[in-house]
């Protein structure tokens, strides 16, 4: 067994006193920026950093070999309401609590061998950074992009804070899975629907961004093409707008569905027998998520408010419900329902017994005589019938004509809407950046000016876990004078939210310690975009698009000369032990502390990589780990038996494999990759080999197996170190698939014929002979008294 644990720690430490991977950007050389995701500091790294991170590693050990200049900078994201329920929990402060978890981290990451410039280390949670936040939110703040509003927002009891609606994960908190809360407050937006149609046009420049992150974000900008249709109130001439993607089902609109919180509603019901009963009802419904409320799962509920709309393209009058599925913040808070032709309608309508409308029937065959015949809605293209004078046409011509003669006739006005809404960034916590906003009574919402930042988090600060921040009890922090005009005043108490931290980190890395401006300009022009990202599919949504926001905003202020930070994005799988994901709750963590303890780090890395591709979830075996480190020693072996010169055929297959591992690497196939190193060292094994074929073997090892490459490179008597040298080239000639026919006789007579390479020697010839199948009836239980070969051409048996 080779002496994997003092192996690693002479590289460990050889790497830093060396500062191998310490990088300044060097113009004449071609860079290459290699980022993952950085950590939340919870103290330990699990099996899921260690997969994300060892992909980056080998990634930019290639890179290095290749020539590149390669930044690959790590940092922590640090702020956070696990550092404050921690600090509560365990009689601390946040601060004490996360540098002493960023602490561990870093060893434990180094103890991983991973090619990290630990000379650009960041943490979110140092005022040095988010003294830039603050920069970042004033500039917003003048643009007119962060602004505050009373609003409806997701809340966490358990957290005490709000929750962007992207933070809500199945009906809970994203951090603690609380069930979340409706609640109206005073709270700060940033405008990222300024930007909605570059960050919806953009994502066609991805085009190394997964399919699927690409439909994610599209879904989420969610641009739709329609009409806003007026429906009048019976009886008086206030309207109800209406958007629809479907305009060619309004003939078959028998009903009018409210959102809960729609500011018509209490008009509507005042004095009514109803009145009662849809105020409870809206008062059961805010208690629910939005998530919940548009779940397509969930039995839809409502109450009828007792009031009538008119359709505008019949003046049939139709009633007016309210329903826990319509939301405010998509559309106008109104739909138009249309059961025949929507299937979440057509289930709220066999619910509630309300009329339904037939208005588009199948090309080539009639849907039914009766809306009662019918199982599901139909939702599919066909031929308008029951709709007026565009009864026959094709139902997409019918969307157009129908909209059009709506604009003319006023009743209606083609719109474009979309999903995306303000990003919520308030948090009522005391763990992250603070607001810089000032409240005068006299000037109202001042600005913190610039020459003022920092604005510090109070070191005297008292963690309860009750009542909200402990910001708002800090009475130095609280009172201050107002900047303008010098009245008292009171400093804004709430946070942001920490997405705001790690939407322009990478930027910071550039050049980490500058002090007069987010990231000096020339330094990010040289390094910018990111030439590989790595991370969860999670970040599809909350991360990357907020990032690819602050970019554009950057851009605008002419800091930026790029609009998409990242050139190419890889999401890596879960890692899962017994077909579940680790979890301290389910029992099944393996620690990659105990793995590193007996097998090493290398070993760790290995396996990893092997055990599935990068982009697919990866099961933990124990069996596997254990075939890591027997391949391993098997290499540490080789080393103490080379011999003088290789055979040729053993050449040859070193040239492909340089060129398999090559392509590999570059498509993120690293087990395929590893499976050809292992079929090398299997034909080195059988063959022999010398000085530069096992120097070639150890230069693809690299990148995967750090610490042993660089140990058994210092042992052919190399004086630097491996990642010094260049990555293997092959020659085109030494894998051409040539081929030459061997007749195989037994006693004279053709038996048999096999294809093999030229040059092959005669031992592995005589090794294909004797496992031919079509010759065992002929030699087997029989000695072999000879074997006579003519190179290229005959090979005899004597039995």
């Amino acid at each position: 067994m080779y002496p994997f644990k003092e192996i690693e720690e002479k590289w460990q430490n050889y790497w830093q006193q060396q500062k191998m991977f310490s990088v300044t950007a060097q113009p004449r050389r071609k860079k290459y920026y290699l980022l993952e995701m950085f950590p939340y500091p919870s103290g330990k790294i699990h099996m899921g950093h260690v997969r994300n991170y060892t992909i980056g590693d080998v990634i930019a050990r290639f890179k290095i070999m290749q020539g590149f200049c390669v930044l690959h900078p790590m940092g922590f994201d640090a702020f956070g309401q696990p550092a404050e329920n921690a600090a509560i929990k365990n009689k601390t402060k946040p601060d004490i609590w996360t540098y002493k978890c960023i602490d561990q981290m870093r060893q434990e990451l180094k103890r991983m061998g991973f090619s990290y410039d630990w000379t650009r280390e960041i943490s979110t949670c140092d005022v040095s950074y988010y003294k830039w936040n603050q920069w970042i939110f004033l500039k917003m703040f003048e643009r007119g992009l962060a602004y505050r509003k009373a609003a409806e927002v997701n809340w966490c009891p358990s957290c005490l804070t709000t929750l962007a609606n992207e933070e809500v994960i199945d009906e809970g908190c994203w951090r603690c899975g609380t069930k979340v809360e409706q609640k109206k407050l005073e709270q700060w937006f940033l405008k990222i629907t300024e930007y909605k149609e570059r960050l919806l046009e953009d994502l066609t420049q991805l085009k190394n961004w997964p399919q699927r992150v690409l439909t994610m974000q599209t879904n989420w900008i969610g641009k739709s093409e329609g009409v806003e249709i007026y429906f009048r109130l019976k009886d008086t001439q206030k309207t109800i707008p209406v958007f629809t993607t479907r305009v060619d089902t309004i003939f078959g609109a028998t009903y009018l569905v409210l959102a809960p919180q729609h500011y018509l509603v209490r008009e509507l019901i005042a004095g009514k027998l109803q009145e009662k009963e849809v105020l409870k009802f809206i008062e059961q419904v805010t208690k629910r998520t939005k998530s919940v409320r548009s779940s397509g799962e969930m039995k839809k509920e409502g109450v009828f408010t007792g009031s009538f709309a008119i359709n505008p393209v019949n003046e049939e009058a139709i009633p007016i419900w309210v329903a826990d599925y319509v939301l405010m913040e998509y559309g106008t808070g109104a739909i138009m329902a249309v059961p025949c032709h929507d299937q979440r309608d057509f289930l709220f309508a066999r619910e509630y017994n309300l009329p339904m409308r037939i208005v588009i029937t199948p090309p080539n065959s009639q849907l039914t005589q009766s809306p009662d015949d019918l199982k599901e809605a139909y939702e599919g293209d066909g031929i308008q019938i029951n709709s007026g004078q565009f009864n026959g046409l094709p139902n997409q011509q019918a969307k157009i004509r129908i909209a059009e003669w709506m604009e003319n006739t006023g009743i209606g006005k083609i719109k474009t809407h979309w999903r995306l809404r303000d990003w919520l960034i308030s948090r009522q916590r005391y763990w992250g950046t603070p607001i810089p906003i000032i409240y005068c009574p006299k000037c109202g919402i001042v600005p913190v000016p610039y020459e003022d930042l920092p604005v510090e988090l109070p070191k005297k600060a008292h963690f309860t876990g009750e009542g909200g921040s402990p910001l708002g009890k800090i009475k130095e922090f609280v009172n201050v004078s107002c900047p303008k005009c010098k009245a008292p005043s009171i400093r804004e108490t709430d946070t942001m939210a920490t997405f705001f931290d790690s939407s322009w980190y990478f930027l910071r890395f550039c050049s980490p310690h500058s002090d007069s401006a987010p990231f000096d300009t020339e330094e990010v022009r040289y390094w910018m975009p990111i030439d590989q990202y790595i991370g969860g599919i999670e970040h599809a949504i909350l991360h990357l698009l907020y990032s690819r926001f602050f970019t554009k905003f950057f851009q605008d202020l002419k800091m930026l000369d790029f609009s998409e930070p990242f050139q190419r994005l890889l999401t890596q799988g879960m890692v899962l032990k017994d077909g579940a994901v680790m979890s301290k709750s389910r029992g099944n963590i393996v620690d990659p502390d105990s793995i590193i303890k007996k097998y090493g780090a290398d070993t760790l890395r290995l396996f990893i990589l092997f055990a599935a591709p990068p982009e697919t979830e990866l099961e933990w075996d124990d069996r596997g780990i254990e075939g890591a480190f027997k391949f391993l020693n098997r290499i540490w072996r080789i080393s103490k038996n080379l011999k003088e010169g290789a055979p040729p055929e053993l050449i040859r297959i070193m040239h492909k494999t340089i060129k398999k591992v090559t392509e590999d690497i570059e498509e993120f196939k690293f087990n395929t990759a590893i499976a050809s190193l292992m079929e090398f060292v299997n034909a080195i094994y059988q063959l022999g080999a010398d000085r530069q074929v096992f120097s070639n073997l150890l230069l693809m090892l690299a990148p995967f197996a750090p610490h042993l490459a660089e140990e058994l490179w210092e042992s052919l008597g190399n004086r630097e170190s491996i990642f010094k040298s260049s990555w293997p080239k092959y020659n085109p000639q030494q894998i051409t698939e040539e081929k030459v026919t061997i007749v195989i006789q037994v006693n004279g007579k053709v038996r048999s014929k096999i294809e093999v390479a030229p040059d092959i020697s005669e031992e592995r010839l005589k090794e294909l002979i004797l496992a031919d199948e079509k010759l065992k009836r002929w030699i087997q239980h029989k000695p072999i008294k000879n074997l006579i070969i003519v190179p290229r051409k005959l090979a005899n048996l004597v039995v």
